[in-house]
């Protein structure tokens, strides 16, 4: 019976995202969801941190984003990723949370907070991290948060996560030519924001991608 159990662990362990998914939908697995979370909490925290601003709130976005993967399990659809299903959730938790900021007249970053993130920065820098870098980093990121949501939610897919044109066209459910639109216009709108600190160097920020220098510059 043990030997039976740690080779199903095991296994679920190995499976991809979809098949424990599968497992959440069928059998309220709560293993399977488990690797879920323990897959992807991190990336859905910064997420959810980098579209609102705020460390503390981006903790409640994630485990209510987890919390209606698993109340919603019937509504997955087996043949879509699992991760697209995820970003999406997250990303409209995202959009709730900032129009109720804005319906308080509220920033969506305050003073105390934007204090713990740049502490946060500064902790997690390592030792070949310059002063300079930080500085610039928290600059990006304070400018990042002034975009429309429609240009910051693509500007932190792509360059944040990483994510192809084609899925952040999947996850956005818009066509892909608006999403190089979106990223393009993001872009010049960021470099204009940045161009009375940066000077010449917001120059690297231009609708293109990005070098791995400026890239360092979007950490949160």
């Amino acid at each position: 019976m043990l030997k039976r159990t740690i080779e199903g662990l095991a296994s679920l362990f190995s499976s991809s995202d979809e098949q424990a998914m599968w497992r959440v939908q069928q059998e309220a697995d709560p293993h399977a969801f488990a690797v879920l979370v323990d897959r992807w909490r991190d990336r859905i925290h910064a997420l959810c941190a980098r579209m609102t601003g705020n460390a503390h709130t981006a903790e409640d976005l994630a485990q209510e984003a987890f919390a209606r993967i698993f109340d919603k399990r019937a509504d997955y659809h087996p043949a879509q990723r699992f991760s697209t299903w995820l970003w999406r959730i997250a990303l409209n938790l995202c959009y709730d949370e900032l129009r109720r900021a804005h319906r308080r007249q509220e920033t969506a970053l305050g003073p105390e907070d934007a204090e713990a993130v740049r502490l946060e920065v500064v902790d997690a820098a390592t030792p070949r991290t310059s002063l300079q870098q930080r500085e610039e980093a928290e600059l990006v990121r304070r400018a990042l948060l002034q975009l429309p949501e429609i240009y910051r939610s693509v500007l932190v897919l792509r360059h944040y996560e990483n994510l192809k044109l084609r899925e952040i066209a999947e996850v956005l459910e818009i066509p892909e030519g608006t999403v190089n639109s979106r990223l393009a216009e993001g872009l010049a709108q960021l470099t204009r924001l940045l161009e009375p600190e940066f000077g010449d160097h917001s120059t690297a920020l231009q609708p293109k991608p990005l070098p791995a220098n400026a890239k360092a510059h979007f950490a949160l």
